[in-house]
């Protein structure tokens, strides 16, 4: 009798270990990644063309319709991360908005461009109004990611 109940001990163990992700890009694990609060501290205090290597736990607000080509992360008080795919090499789903996911990459600062602004705003589906309304360049806070785990 105490083998068995070893034997289901184990099992149930090993069973609680398994990762809840689906992967994208590079297999990367869950471990180290920063939370979205700790990496929105580290942007502001970053210039334009400043970057650095990093791994970060946040949630998606909006992802490219046309092909999951690019997705926005909540970064928490209104701020949020472009966040694109290294040598545009993987894709992620384009249902995810809502869902918790873990990037790894390099995160940078950036200024876009009116018309990039327009082109990501198609992508995403926004309003021909919506799109007429982007006038001017905008600060942002980027990242280049090689990984992407999206919880399950």
């Amino acid at each position: 009798m105490k083998p068995l109940i070893l034997l289901i001990i184990c099992v149930l163990t090993l069973s609680s270990c398994e990762d809840k992700h689906a992967s994208f890009g590079k297999k990367i694990v869950a471990d180290d990644a920063i939370a979205a609060k700790s990496m929105a501290a580290h942007y502001e205090t970053m210039r334009q063309g400043d970057s650095i290597n990093s791994k970060m736990k946040a949630k998606v607000i909006d992802v490219c319709q046309a092909k999951g080509c690019w997705m926005t992360l909540n970064l928490n008080d209104g701020k949020e991360v472009m966040v694109k795919f290294k040598d545009y090499g993987f894709f992620v789903p384009m249902d995810i908005s809502g869902k918790e996911v873990i990037v790894n990459g390099k995160a940078y600062v950036k200024e876009v461009s009116v018309e990039e602004q327009k082109h990501y705003a198609q992508d995403a589906g926004k309003t021909p109004e919506e799109i007429a309304s982007i006038a001017e360049p905008k600060r942002t806070y980027s990242f280049e990611a090689d990984g992407v785990l999206i919880a399950q």
